[in-house]
């Protein structure tokens, strides 16, 4: 059975699907776009991953080519349609496709805006890597300066992502001016003395929905929480490490750049705030 996916206004299969050649997105990355995981067949935390795509839109001036109402019956078709339980919705919004390349943008009245989503099978909570920890490299941060804007501009942490993937690890963090920024599709953590460390939101890092849940679980858990940046050294000497992301909840970082953390295992923390989350996502799911 082919896959189904939506087109500007349309269900049709993913081997039918097509864009214009003047699509901005295609053309100059001129997109934002947001992963919302699946469990049990419904949407985990949809509301933030809206939100954030508000701002996004709001921040590159660009109009949504649907409702948020319209938005969220499509993601369900997308689930129902291709009888996803456990996996994710991938969703794009361009500005749209000019009739000509041009780097003036065009006029929102008259370019509607373009809309693609499609779902994916993954496993999310009983995933091995996600049981076993990753291991991470260390790459300089050379991506633009708005990253709090979740675009389409991913050359770079894919190209990081390659780096890690030729060295034997499962992903890179991204260090500028000597502190560790986040991964390249997710935010870092690590655990001192019991305190988790992370960077605070600013433009320099995407502000991550999972990162919010995750960071409200562990303050009513009673976990102390620290929001300030850290280096690479500070990471190698943490008790436990961790990223966060919408498809890998709180994940282990086991390793970073050759040098184990901690035990060399998943830490007790990272293990129970993915416990938490899964367990509250479960409840709230829509």
């Amino acid at each position: 059975m082919s896959q189904v996916v939506y087109v500007n206004g349309e269900y049709v299969a993913a081997e039918d699907a097509k864009i214009s050649v003047f699509d901005r997105g295609f053309l100059m990355a001129d997109a934002v776009y947001e992963v919302t995981s699946v469990l049990g067949g419904k949407l985990i935390d949809f509301e933030g991953h809206v939100t954030r795509l508000q701002r996004s839109l709001s921040e590159l001036q660009m109009m949504a080519p649907v409702s948020m109402d319209e938005l969220l019956e499509i993601h369900r078709q997308i689930i129902a349609r291709n009888n996803i339980d456990e996996g994710g919705v991938y969703l794009q919004v361009t500005r749209g496709a000019d009739v000509a390349r041009d780097f003036v943008w065009p006029d929102p009245e008259v370019v509607k805006g373009g809309i693609v989503l499609f779902g994916f099978e993954k496993p999310l909570v009983n995933a091995k890597v996600l049981e076993e920890g990753i291991s991470v490299i260390s790459q300089p941060d050379e991506r633009w300066g708005r990253r709090d804007i979740k675009t389409t501009q991913l050359l770079y942490p894919s190209f990081a992502k390659m780096q890690a993937k030729q060295q034997g690890a499962g992903d890179a963090w991204f260090v500028e001016e000597g502190y560790v920024t986040e991964g390249t599709a997710n935010n870092a953590y690590i655990v001192k003395d019991g305190v988790i460390i992370t960077r605070q939101l600013t433009n320099d890092i995407l502000h991550g929905i999972t990162r919010a849940a995750i960071l409200r679980f562990a303050s009513e858990a009673q976990m102390k929480v620290e929001e300030r940046p850290f280096t690479i050294e500070e990471a190698q000497s943490a008790d436990e490490a961790f990223v966060t992301s919408a498809t890998g909840f709180a994940q282990p970082v086991i390793k970073i750049d050759g040098v184990d953390i901690g035990t060399g295992k998943p830490g007790p923390i990272s293990v129970r705030l993915r416990e938490i989350y899964t367990e509250e996502m479960r409840k709230t799911a829509v």
